[in-house]
């Protein structure tokens, strides 16, 4: 699928000259007369690249992105302007701005600036062209295939692993239980240069010491009673791949001193064993402890959270990607009931509701094992409410009443709610606990319409 475009000018010959050019080279493009506009069309759907210009009335070009850039830095954004100097280039260029382009401008040069912003932003990378699905189907995006989500917060995650994927970097992913952090770990692997080679995995936190160790490295024949032969480690095994530590924050001291040995000198030593064998593995590594904390207490080794944390990529909890949790929740009752045999169940409204306004403290994997369990128990096509209801923690509370969300946060409120009503505004005014008047005030003021949701 084309990279899509989203044009930001008060003009409206000029924002459909840019339009018609951007077309006929391929790319979609959305339109925005106004800087508010933008941000509530980027809210519902992140386009590859903005193209704004400088001189708007209400929120300017510069003002655009620094918005957009606090909540989603790896998206480029190039700014036109008539009124264009070296200083407002210079200015614009050192606080991230990816282009700068003045009018008149040649056409050719923002095409130009437009591809390689679309380069930077990982799009073309998912454009299906060598990417390889799980399964081994080819498509667009096949890396995360196995990632579900329409959430912002994700989709800006999810942009970030694509563009790390492909370099050696060591990845650090960092979230609660549950989030989903060896998924990512294996959507990163499947998008790098590695894919066709071993993706391992261990929990650190599972296996006792000396055993995690001969794991990791192997160990000679003799090594230890009841070693009858050699046996090659994980870093052997994933030779050419990845090896995923999961819960590395749980590593004994002992042990974490020879993995760093391991990852400074790209070299195994089997337990038992004199001799070393090198290895060329990208180490993705994850938990759900505060290493900060940890190395200031001395129970993690300084040197080796360096060492792992090249690049870290925190994993939002479900409480903070609500919008996901109707998706997630219609993805894991048909994968249920494929494995159960049965015919795919739909959860009564209510029953829903309750799901979307529950904490989630042990996030997507709690959902569902909720879920496996309400399949298991119900006698019915419909999940009613009591089998979510006996599932779910009494503790369970309601989305934030809308009165005391934070004005700053009043966008991104609403975004969510009309994503979770898929644009029924009558339905998402009754949960923001608003009349119909005063809710459609509130969008306008953030320039949001409900059919903008309704896909």
């Amino acid at each position: 699928m084309a990279a899509e475009i989203l044009l930001v000018d008060d003009d409206p010959d000029l924002l459909k000259l840019i339009s018609l050019r951007l077309s006929a080279a391929a790319y979609r493009v959305k339109n925005a007369e106004r800087g508010e506009i933008a941000l509530a069309q980027i809210a519902v759907s992140r386009p590859a690249v903005v193209v704004t210009d400088l001189r708007m009335p209400g929120i300017d070009g510069l003002q655009l992105f620094e918005q957009i850039n606090a909540q989603h830095p790896t998206l480029p954004v190039i700014i036109l302007t008539a009124h264009g100097t070296i200083p407002d280039a210079v200015a614009a260029t050192q606080r991230g701005v990816f282009g700068f382009l003045t009018k008149p401008f040649d056409p050719q040069d923002l095409l130009k600036k437009v591809a390689q912003a679309v380069t930077v932003s990982g799009e073309a990378r998912d454009s299906g062209v060598g990417s390889t699905a799980v399964g081994g189907t080819t498509t667009e995006s096949a890396w995360r295939a196995e990632i579900v989500t329409r959430s912002a917060k994700m989709d800006d995650l999810l942009r970030r692993a694509r563009l790390v994927a492909d370099s050696m970097a060591s990845v650090l992913v960092l979230g609660e239980s549950g989030t989903g952090k060896e998924l990512l770990a294996r959507a990163i692997h499947a998008a790098s240069s590695r894919s066709g080679k071993p993706f391992m995995a261990i929990n650190c936190a599972a296996i006792p010491e000396q055993l995690l160790e001969s794991e990791l490295f192997g160990y000679a024949k003799g090594a230890f009673t009841g070693a009858a032969t050699a046996q090659q480690g994980l870093f052997q095994a994933a030779d050419g791949g990845s090896l995923f530590l999961d819960e590395i924050g749980d590593m004994p001291l002992s042990l974490q001193a020879k993995l760093l040995r391991v990852l400074q000198d790209s070299a195994v030593r089997p337990v038992g064993s004199t001799q070393t064998v090198n290895v060329d593995v990208r180490i993705i590594s994850a938990t759900h402890r505060n290493l900060d904390q940890m190395r200031a207490d001395r129970t993690f080794r300084e040197d080796l959270f360096y060492r792992l944390n090249v690049v870290a990529l925190k994993l939002p909890s479900l409480s903070e990607r609500r919008e996901d949790i109707p998706l997630l929740a219609t993805h894991f009752l048909r994968k249920i009931a494929t494995r159960y045999r049965k015919p795919v169940p739909t959860l009564a409204p209510d029953a829903l509701a309750a799901i979307v306004s529950a904490p989630w403290p042990g996030n997507v994997r709690q959902l569902e094992n909720l879920l496996e369990q309400a399949v298991a128990l119900s006698t019915t096509h419909v999940i009613p409410l009591s089998l979510i209801r006996h599932s779910l923690d009494d503790s369970s509370a309601p989305l934030v009443s809308f009165e005391s969300a934070r004005k700053t946060f009043e966008r991104d409120y609403l975004v969510r709610i009309l994503k979770l009503t898929a644009g029924n505004a009558a339905q998402a005014a009754q949960m923001a606990g608003r009349n119909r008047t005063e809710f459609y005030k509130l969008l306008q003021r953030h320039s949001l319409e409900p059919g903008m949701f309704k896909a």
